[in-house]
């Protein structure tokens, strides 16, 4: 079986908050709304190369764990994305995870990646 690639154990921090184009904004509406659904840790969305978005909760099952950011970018994948253009993040975390961050650059090495507070505000953006 082959080795699966270690997740960065790094957290990303967030530079100081941007504003968002009218697309990125949708994005953290759709997070939010992923997170409050279902009463979720953290509420993620991304948008892919055709414009389409995909919207994921954080999960914590006895057998599963994955961040909303790393299910986001699954269900892109899943649907034939090959790139990324953006992405949100929701969590009252002040960084970013490992794991959601190493995902995202699976399929984009430019992509922002906005962080935001569970109210919506943006706390910042991840761009390496």
């Amino acid at each position: 079986m082959p080795e699966s690639p270690a997740v960065p154990a790094a957290r990303p921090t967030p530079s100081d908050p941007v504003e968002l184009s009218a697309e990125d904004g949708k994005l953290v509406v759709l997070a939010r709304g992923a997170r409050g659904r279902v009463g979720a840790v953290e509420g993620a969305a991304v948008r892919d190369q055709d414009g389409r978005t995909y919207a994921a909760a954080s999960v914590s099952l006895p057998s599963l764990t994955i961040t909303a950011l790393q299910l986001a970018v699954a269900s892109a994948a899943a649907a034939g994305a090959t790139r990324l253009e953006a992405a949100v993040v929701v969590t009252e975390a002040s960084t970013l995870d490992g794991a959601g961050h190493a995902a995202v650059r699976d399929l984009a090495a430019d992509a922002p990646i906005h962080v935001a507070a569970p109210d919506g505000s943006v706390l910042g953006t991840v761009v390496e």
